[in-house]
């Protein structure tokens, strides 16, 4: 199924990315893949959720399918097809922000992502309205997105008692 939402995913940008602008969105792919994996690094002994996959590809694997292929699709997708409007881009924020919630939990109820140590769906709802303004903070004004992140990232390690050194 993780291979399915990639290739998904890529056809998806493909059709839907404004490949013209590459260069614009590219620090964003960058920084959402950067982001997923200081998660990682964080969480190597103590996951927050897992991936599953029901034709044995290691988890490893998936984390990096989703980091390299899935998120920075989905970035240059999001930022490609932004609106100007304040209300419809409040409107496409959301948007995006269900449609990954549908995708996790359809995940969930599958068996192949996993919860632990507190994390649940109601958190990744959370977070998903959290990470979509990033990517767009970040396009616009990314030290001040990465200082946001920073933030956020300590604020979500102590909140998940997630042990700092490894």
């Amino acid at each position: 199924m993780h291979i399915f939402v990639a290739i998904l995913f890529m056809l998806a940008s493909w059709r839907w990315a404004d490949w013209t602008r590459f260069h614009q969105f590219h620090a964003t792919m960058v920084y959402i893949a950067a982001m997923n994996l200081l998660y990682f690094f964080f969480t190597s002994d103590y996951h927050l959720w897992t991936f599953h996959s029901n034709i044995s590809i290691p988890g490893h694997v998936l984390d990096l399918l989703h980091t390299f292929i899935v998120l920075p699709c989905t970035a240059m997708i999001f930022l490609s097809n932004f609106p100007d409007a304040f209300f419809r881009n409040i409107i496409y924020t959301a948007k995006w922000a269900l449609i990954f919630l549908l995708c996790e939990w359809g995940g969930y109820s599958l068996d192949l992502i996993e919860y632990h140590n507190g994390w649940s769906l109601g958190w990744s709802a959370l977070f998903l309205l959290v990470m979509f303004p990033m990517l767009r903070m970040h396009y616009n004004r990314p030290f001040i997105a990465y200082g946001l992140s920073i933030g956020i990232i300590a604020v979500l390690l102590t909140l998940f008692n997630v042990p700092w050194v490894h």
